[in-house]
């Protein structure tokens, strides 16, 4: 995965879709991509709420797919992780309305077909937009890679 070449510790990234658009799949890649041992499945922690994996760097995957909003993360203590050292990855990150830092990259991830997603790449701030610039660069003699 291109982008686990160049997320650090930190780094915030949230995934959007519908149920079944990729995100627990795109996160796999991420964790592959963090060194995360091949042997270890990565899931959707949906009633787990996070998955702590450890590979070069820790990776921090959330599922806020049953929170009700803001004071649920509050109370269970999620925003300390959110920049801490590792990288968090959040499914459903709208969920955290009021929490959802400022500096973040945004995946929006679209079914297009059982073998087909389309993947848009959306920076809130600086960082985001050089590593946007980073994997495009990466992938750019990948046939059917597009950015939006």
């Amino acid at each position: 995965m291109a982008l686990a070449r160049f997320i650090v510790a930190g780094d915030f990234v949230s995934l959007h879709g519908e149920l079944g658009a990729g995100k627990t799949k795109f996160s796999s890649g991420i964790a592959k991509g963090l060194g995360v041992d091949h042997s270890i499945p990565v899931t959707s922690p949906t009633y787990t709420l996070l998955n702590i994996y450890h590979g070069e760097i820790p990776l921090y995957h959330f599922d806020l797919y049953r929170l009700a909003g803001d004071d649920d993360v509050v109370t269970l203590g999620f925003h300390e992780y959110f920049s801490g050292d590792g990288v968090c990855l959040v499914e459903w990150a709208e969920r955290l309305k009021e929490e959802l830092p400022g500096e973040r990259l945004d995946i929006f991830l679209t079914y297009i077909s059982e073998n087909s997603r389309q993947i848009e790449l959306v920076a809130t701030c600086a960082r985001m937009e050089k590593l946007i610039l980073l994997v495009t660069e990466t992938t750019k003699n990948i046939k059917n890679v597009k950015f939006f």
